[in-house]
């Protein structure tokens, strides 16, 4: 209950899952019919740079800051942009001082048809939260533990849905309860779009979590994407997600993408990418 994302919104990490999820979301909306986003692990809602925390860390320079000032290629600033439309769109000045977290991104790109569960566990956190969203009929805030919403939350009435798990892996036996969630989830909604984000340390068992992802869940088209940006035997060096059910288009995308993002962000020799099936529509992996 001690970690607060707001010492390091807007980093590298968050440019990973942000990417993602407004692709996801940017998708859903090729059909008309609603689709809910759930959000497991909500936080405050949108992240002040200015602040003390934010400013103690700078890590939101060294993530959304070089993308916002970066030159892209043509085809990959196409793909980006309703990341960095949402996150200007908090900033009118043209001065980046607000970070959207998934919650407010989500927000605005939503529909008027489409609607979103919000799931957060932190006292002070929840009441930003629900302040932000009060009076908003397409949302709904829900100060309960991320995990107990994968089983009140799912299916969705609207039987299309993104659920977004992106816990801070702060307390021991997160990547087991993750493993654990994904099963539950994929046993209430199979045909939903799931992502599961996690951190890249070392000391971290990586290979051997993709491995018991790949068990649990066996579900036919689950891919993996990481970003990494250095090698630290300290710190954060990048982080990934586990996607099940993605958009058909996300493989391509994402190798348009994290190319240049990895070459933008990279903190050293050691930065790089990669995007993988992990199991097959075939369901082989």
């Amino acid at each position: 209950m001690n970690y607060r994302h707001i010492y390091h919104a807007g980093n590298f990490a968050d440019c990973l899952k942000h990417t993602v999820f407004s692709r996801i979301i940017t998708y859903m909306q090729r059909k008309d019919k609603a689709f809910r986003i759930i959000d497991t692990h909500a936080g405050p809602g949108i992240y002040d740079l200015s602040s003390e925390e934010a400013q103690k860390t700078g890590e939101w320079q060294d993530g959304i800051g070089r993308l916002l000032e970066a030159e892209w290629s043509k085809k990959a600033k196409e793909l980006l942009e309703p990341y960095f439309s949402a996150v200007e769109a908090y900033n009118s000045d043209g001065k980046l001082q607000f970070y959207p977290g998934s919650p407010m991104l989500a927000r605005n790109l939503m529909r008027k048809q489409d609607r979103l569960t919000l799931n957060e566990l932190h006292p002070e956190d929840f009441k930003n939260l629900s302040k932000h969203f009060a009076g908003d009929i397409q949302v709904k805030t829900q100060e309960i533990s991320g995990w107990s919403g994968l089983k009140s939350n799912l299916p969705p009435k609207e039987k299309r849905g993104i659920l977004l798990v992106d816990p801070a892996f702060e307390e021991k036996g997160d990547f087991f309860r993750m493993v654990r969630g994904a099963g539950e989830a994929l046993e209430r909604f199979s045909t939903g779009t799931m992502c599961f984000w996690y951190p890249i340390k070392h000391g971290l068992e990586m290979k051997e979590f993709n491995h018991d992802m790949t068990n649990v869940v066996g579900h036919p088209n689950t891919i993996v994407t990481e970003l990494w940006v250095k090698d630290s035997q300290k710190s954060l060096n990048g982080s990934g997600m586990v996607i099940v059910n993605p958009p058909f288009t996300l493989v391509n995308e994402l190798r348009i993408i994290l190319p240049e993002m990895a070459k933008i962000l990279s903190q050293g020799d050691d930065s790089g990418w990669r995007v993988n099936v992990l199991v097959g529509e075939d369901g082989n992996t």
